[in-house]
């Protein structure tokens, strides 16, 4: 029982909310479209979860190997930080956790395009393919984008533009380009999520040599980064609220609130340890921008 414990703790459930924040909002549109499935939309969000369940087993393992997890470190002490995990068994979870999430992928793009749309079922494989890679790659070898300051355009492209669009995508099997907006958003605020951790470790990723876009930009400029992410992904949603005409959207402000707190909190942060409940309260505002998104489209 306390070895489950310490798995549960490896796989960082207060991610997961945030993980699914882009396949809410397709699935939402999708409903809204009348091109909702529900065993569509149970499936990408169970490949959701593994495919960030695997990204954080993948992190702690890279992160750990490479010795940027040490007592430098403000955050949570991880698993292979503790010894409570061994390099080894992080491995083995690594490579059953990706063998689990391509099962999931060639199951939902089944489901989702059947055994006739060969092309379109070719390319989603090669972009769910390229998902596991890069859930492991962020960390992980001599090549980590993570380690290149490249994290947050990753983090955009596959938490906002893929997970929105390629959700939408299948259950439509056709894109609208002006759903670039809500995706653009959760891309935004997840990238958010990720600088707030990096502005966190700001000191100690400088000594391990981990270059990140906090790093470049230093604490007070990162703060700046921080403040415009966020502004900009609630322009985005009000825009495409307002292009969308339906007046049930003007309860999107409710989900705009925890946002404004949000950048007031940051804006009073000398400590970079306070900029650690912040990851939470993020990652949820998100996640509830996304649940009131969808509601609003399902009453419509």
């Amino acid at each position: 029982m306390k070895k489950l414990s310490i798995w549960i703790s490896a796989c960082r459930l207060r991610t997961l909310p945030l993980s699914i924040s882009g396949a809410i909002v397709g699935s939402g549109i999708a409903y809204y479209r009348g091109f909702f499935d529900s065993s569509v939309f149970v499936l990408t969000l169970v490949t959701t979860l593994s495919l960030q369940i695997l990204s954080n087993l993948a992190n702690d393992y890279g992160d750990g190997v490479k010795g940027t997890d040490n007592e430098h470190r403000i955050g949570p002490e991880r698993a292979l930080q503790s010894g409570k995990i061994s390099p080894k068994q992080m491995l083995t979870a690594i490579i059953y956790n990706a063998i689990f999430c391509f099962v999931l992928v060639i199951s939902l793009i089944y489901v989702a395009f059947g055994a006739a749309q060969f092309i379109t079922s070719l390319v989603f494989v090669v972009l769910g393919v390229l998902a596991i890679v890069a859930a492991i790659k962020y960390t992980v070898g001599d090549s980590a984008y993570g380690y290149k300051a490249l994290g947050d355009i990753m983090v955009f492209l596959f938490f906002g533009w893929l997970s929105v669009l390629g959700t939408y995508f299948l259950y439509a099997k056709q894109l609208d380009f002006l759903m670039l907006l809500p995706a653009s958003s959760i891309g935004l605020l997840s990238a958010g999520v990720l600088n707030l951790n990096n502005m966190r470790d700001l000191e100690s990723d400088k000594l391990s040599n981990k270059k990140t876009l906090a790093g470049y930009f230093g604490f007070k400029k990162s703060k700046t980064y921080q403040q415009l992410l966020v502004i900009l992904a609630l322009v985005l949603m009000a825009i495409y609220s307002f292009l969308n005409s339906d007046n049930t959207m003007y309860l999107l402000l409710i989900a705009f609130v925890p946002f404004c707190i949000h950048l007031n909190s940051i804006r009073k942060i000398n400590n970079p340890k306070d900029y650690d409940p912040q990851l939470k309260v993020l990652a949820l505002s998100t996640f509830l921008l996304a649940i009131i998104f969808s509601i609003c489209h399902s009453v419509v």
